[in-house]
């Protein structure tokens, strides 16, 4: 998938907005969707921040029965696509589409020629069946460290395994240095980038060069890790829509 192709899926030419529900009950999930749809936003990434996969699953299948046209990816922390095609495939075959995975670590290791850890991720996704988007972690908060001098060559290696490069700042609510989006945005100028910290109504235009804000922190109420301020959102929304049209 080019930035084009991604940027016409979900219709709008500026950052798309995938806005981050850190899951605790499917109540709690739904409110927050019925605010995305009433701000017109296409699509959410769910994750399971407070218990384990198991757990989650219920709440996605019965999300998927409830909002059946609504876009949604899912991120189980700390689970690279190895674990999480196949069980996405699985849900596939019951019905319960996904529509995209967000793994904070796509194995990719920019001191290695060969990458085997992330060959074989992508080898697992395409025999199990999943066709929906990868949004692959790459120089992403709390995985190994790499080298600002190798940014270049993380983002292109991982160009060649995913659908979106996917990249933060430190933390979770982090902004990522601007200099490191650029170096993501010169490697890969015809390939998606998401930013997923540190993005909000106030910063949102220094990071015009990305094609996807993954966003959480910056749009919730205040002191509250799990419910969305429509307010913020909706000037979230403004400051994308000032850079919707060609870079």
């Amino acid at each position: 998938m080019n930035r084009a192709e991604f940027h016409d899926f979900f219709k709008n030419s500026g950052p798309i907005i995938l806005p981050v529900i850190h899951v605790i009950s499917k109540t709690q999930t739904a409110v927050n969707i019925n605010k995305l749809i009433a701000a017109d936003i296409k699509g959410c990434f769910l994750i399971n921040h407070d218990f384990d996969m198991e757990t989650f699953l219920p709440i996605i299948r019965s999300i998927r029965t409830d909002y059946p046209d609504f876009w949604i990816g899912i991120n189980f922390l700390a689970v690279t696509g190895l674990v999480a095609f196949p069980i996405l495939a699985s849900l596939k075959n019951e019905g319960c589409r996904i529509d995209a995975y967000w793994g904070d670590d796509a194995r990719i290791d920019e001191r290695q020629p060969y990458q085997a850890e992330a060959e074989t991720i992508s080898k697992t996704r395409h025999e199990c069946g999943w066709a929906g988007l990868y949004f692959g972690g790459t120089a992403f908060k709390k995985q190994r460290p790499v080298d600002p001098k190798d940014y270049d060559v993380s983002a292109m290696l991982a160009a060649n395994y995913m659908d979106v490069v996917t990249t933060s700042g430190t933390a979770t609510g982090n902004a990522a240095e601007i200099s490191k989006i650029t170096t993501f945005r010169s490697a890969l100028p015809d390939t998606p980038i998401a930013l997923a910290s540190g993005i909000t109504p106030y910063n949102a235009l220094d990071y015009k060069m990305v094609d996807c804000f993954m966003v959480a922190t910056g749009i919730n109420i205040d002191d509250d890790f799990y419910n969305i301020d429509s307010e913020k959102l909706n000037q979230l929304i403004s400051q994308c829509k000032k850079m919707e049209g060609p870079d």
